[in-house]
C-alpha cells in the first residue's frame, strides 16, 4: 500500500525532502502498488513517475494541481477519468495499458504529448475525441489495432499535429501511397513514424497529388538540380576563399621582399654615412655631430661588422712600460682597414728631448689625423651618439698629448726621470781603457804609468 510512511521512507531513500510539498519530483516506479493515495500533502509534485506497478485506476490526483509530467506506462489501468484537476498538464503516457477508447482530455487545455502505444485501440470512434484535444502535438498510436483508413479524417482535424506514429497498426497497409498521402494530408506534419518528412518530401507528395508520377518526377529533379547547384555554389565559395587567401599570401611576400630591399637600402646608406674616410679631419667629424642628430632612429639600427670596438680594447697608457734606454715605443692599433699607430714619448735625459722633438717634427700630421680618423669612424659604427660624445675627449688625448692632463700624470709618475745610486762617469784614459769611476783618481799614489794596482 501507498502509505504515508513508505511515502517518506522513499523520499529519505532517493536523497529527497523529507517535508512532502518542498518535493516537485517523486518517484514511485516499480514499487508494486495498486492503488494512487496518500499523496494529498505532496502538492508542489511537477512530475510523478508511476511507471511499473498494479495500478487499475487514475484517481487521487486533485492535489496535484502544479504537475507537468505523468507517467502510467506499463500499468493494468483500461480507462483515462479524473485528470480534471491537472489544468497544468503538460505529458501523458499512458501506454502499455488496457485502454480502449480515448477519452476524458478535452479538459486538459496544455496537454501536448499523448502516449498511448501498446493499448486496445480499435476503431476510428475510439480516437474520435482527439478532435477535441487541438493542442497536442505528439501523438503515438503505434500497436494497436486501428484498421480503418478513415482515421485520417480525424487526424487531419488536429491543427498542431507535428509527430505522428501509426506503425505496428493494420491501417498502414490499407492506405495506398501511405505515406504520400498523410503527408499531403497533414500539412503540419514533420516527423512520421520512424523518420522525419523533409520539405523536399512534401513537394514531391503534393505534386504527386497534383499530377501524377510524371509531376513528382519532374519536381524531384528540381530539388535535386537545385541540390546540386547548391553543393556547386559551395564549392566555388570554397575555391574562392581559398584562392583570395592564396593572393593576400603572395602580396605579403611582395611586400616583404619590397620591404627587405628597402631596408637593405637604408642599412647601405646608413654605413656609407657612419663610416667616414681615413684622412678627414677630426674637425669635420665634430661637426657633423649635432646634424647626425637627426638620424637617430636610423643609427639606432643595429650594424653588423666582423670586428667591434669597445672602450675595453683601446690601450692604457697606465699598462705601457717606460724603458730608460728605449725612449720610443710603437704600437699599433689594426681595426678593418685602418692601422693608427700610436706613439708613447718619455722624456728621460735631455737626449731624449731632443729626439723627441725630431719625432714631432718628422711624424706628419697626417698620420695622427689618421689615428683620430680611423679610430672615431670605428667608434660611429658600434656606439650610439651619446657614447660618442663620450670617446671625443679619449681621441683627443690621443691627438694631443702635451694638452692631455692624464698624459701628464702618466708621464709625471712613470717617466720620471730615475736618478742611480752609483753614477758612472766615463772618460777616456791614456791607454783607450773603460775604467771605473772610483778607481780613476788623479791623486792616487798607486798609480803608475797609466796603470792601476789595487
Amino acid at each position: 500500500r501507498m502509505t504515508k510512511k513508505i511515502l517518506l521512507d522513499i523520499c529519505k531513500q532517493q536523497k529527497l525532502y523529507w517535508t512532502p510539498y518542498l518535493n516537485d519530483t517523486l518517484y514511485l516506479h516499480y514499487k508494486g502498488f495498486d492503488r494512487l493515495e496518500n499523496l494529498e500533502e505532496y502538492t508542489g509534485l511537477k512530475c510523478l513517475w508511476l511507471q511499473c506497478n498494479g495500478l487499475r485506476k487514475i484517481e487521487n490526483l486533485e492535489a496535484q494541481t502544479e504537475l507537468r509530467c505523468l507517467y502510467l506506462q506499463l500499468n493494468l489501468i483500461e480507462k483515462i477519468e479524473n485528470l480534471e484537476p491537472l489544468q497544468k498538464l503538460d505529458s501523458l503516457n499512458i501506454s502499455n495499458n488496457y485502454i480502449r477508447t480515448i477519452e476524458n482530455l478535452s479538459c486538459l487545455k496544455v496537454l501536448q504529448t499523448l502516449q498511448m502505444a501498446h493499448n486496445k485501440l480499435r476503431t476510428v470512434e475510439d480516437i474520435q475525441h482527439l478532435q477535441e484535444c487541438p493542442s497536442i502535438c505528439v501523438l503515438d498510436l503505434s500497436h494497436n489495432n486501428l484498421s480503418d483508413p478513415s482515421i485520417v479524417a480525424i487526424l487531419e482535424t488536429m491543427p498542431n499535429l507535428h509527430v505522428l506514429n501509426l506503425m505496428g497498426n493494420e491501417v498502414i497497409k490499407r492506405i495506398a501511397n501511405y505515406r504520400k498521402t498523410l503527408t499531403v494530408r497533414l500539412k503540419q506534419l514533420t516527423y512520421l513514424d520512424d523518420r522525419p518528412v523533409f520539405p523536399k518530401d512534401r513537394a514531391c507528395a503534393e505534386a504527386w497529388a497534383a499530377g501524377g508520377l510524371e509531376a513528382e518526377k519532374a519536381e524531384r529533379e528540381k530539388w535535386e538540380t537545385r541540390e546540386r547547384k547548391k553543393i556547386q555554389d559551395s564549392i566555388d565559395a570554397l575555391a574562392a576563399i581559398r584562392q583570395r587567401a592564396k593572393e593576400e599570401r603572395r602580396q605579403k611576400c611582395m611586400e616583404g621582399v619590397a620591404t627587405d630591399t628597402q631596408e637593405g637600402f637604408s642599412l647601405q646608406l646608413t654605413i656609407d654615412y657612419s663610416v667616414d674616410l681615413p684622412g678627414q679631419e677630426a674637425d669635420t667629424d665634430k661637426g657633423m655631430l649635432p646634424e647626425r642628430e637627426e638620424y637617430a632612429d636610423i643609427e639606432q639600427l643595429k650594424l653588423e661588422t666582423l670586428e667591434t670596438l669597445s672602450l675595453e680594447e683601446l690601450p692604457d697608457l697606465e699598462d705601457v712600460v717606460v724603458s730608460e734606454f728605449a725612449p720610443e715605443e710603437e704600437i699599433f692599433v689594426q681595426k678593418q682597414d685602418y692601422h693608427p699607430k700610436i706613439e708613447i714619448i718619455s722624456e728621460v735625459t735631455n737626449d731624449s728631448n731632443s729626439a723627441l722633438e725630431e719625432n714631432n717634427k718628422s711624424m706628419p700630421e697626417s698620420s695622427v689625423e689618421e689615428v683620430s680618423t680611423g679610430i672615431f669612424s670605428n667608434v660611429c659604427q658600434n656606439h650610439k651618439q651619446h657614447e660618442k660624445e663620450h670617446l671625443i675627449p679619449l681621441l683627443k688625448s690621443f691627438t694631443e698629448p702635451d694638452n692631455s692632463e692624464r698624459y701628464l700624470e702618466i708621464k709625471e709618475k712613470e717617466v720620471a726621470p730615475v736618478k742611480p745610486l752609483i753614477q758612472e762617469i766615463i772618460t777616456e784614459p791614456k791607454d783607450h781603457l773603460l775604467l771605473s769611476p772610483v778607481c780613476h783618481q788623479p791623486d792616487d799614489p798607486r798609480e803608475e804609468d797609466g796603470k792601476i794596482t789595487v
